[in-house]
């Protein structure tokens, strides 16, 4: 009896948890473990939720692809969310395949890092690094440079 009251406190805690934001499955394990939930408390819990489709973590990792797409970031920094929030890697490409096309967004970010339109080195490698950082690859960050370079001469 102490254990399917376990269970059934750890739904309840876990319907809480999930009521003020989405989860994914190893990110509400771990959150209901961390809790003071038992492994096997928090395992049932989780496959319980997964049953009556509470939990649907491809769901999950195409809406974070779109939260830090909508944010300007890059596939980088969105693979970085998807590994922070558990997300399996089986799941990552199928999400990630939701980025939109960035080579405007790059650009669109690098104009607005360069404050002239001869830029010094120093400025250059902030703004790129900048770019970086928001997860872009050097080739998306090379091509807005080329098409910013172009745009100067022109």
């Amino acid at each position: 009896m102490e254990e399917v009251s376990g269970v059934r406190g750890c739904r309840e805690r876990a319907l809480r948890l999930l009521g003020k934001r989405a989860y994914s499955c190893n990110e509400l394990y771990r959150k209901l473990t961390d809790k003071g939930e038992t492994q096997e408390a928090a395992a049932a819990t989780i496959a319980w939720l997964l049953e009556r489709q509470f939990l649907d973590d491809e769901q999950y990792a195409a809406a974070i692809v779109r939260r830090c797409a909508a944010k300007g970031y890059g596939a980088s920094r969105a693979k970085n969310e998807l590994y922070r929030k558990g997300i399996d890697r089986e799941l990552w490409d199928e999400a990630l395949e939701e980025l939109p096309d960035s080579s405007d967004t790059v650009y669109r970010l690098l104009c607005s890092k360069l404050g002239s339109d001869e830029p010094d080195r120093a400025e250059l490698k902030r703004a790129t690094d900048a770019l970086f950082r928001r997860g872009y690859s050097w080739d998306e960050i090379r091509i807005a440079l080329e098409r910013y370079s172009d745009r100067i001469e022109n």
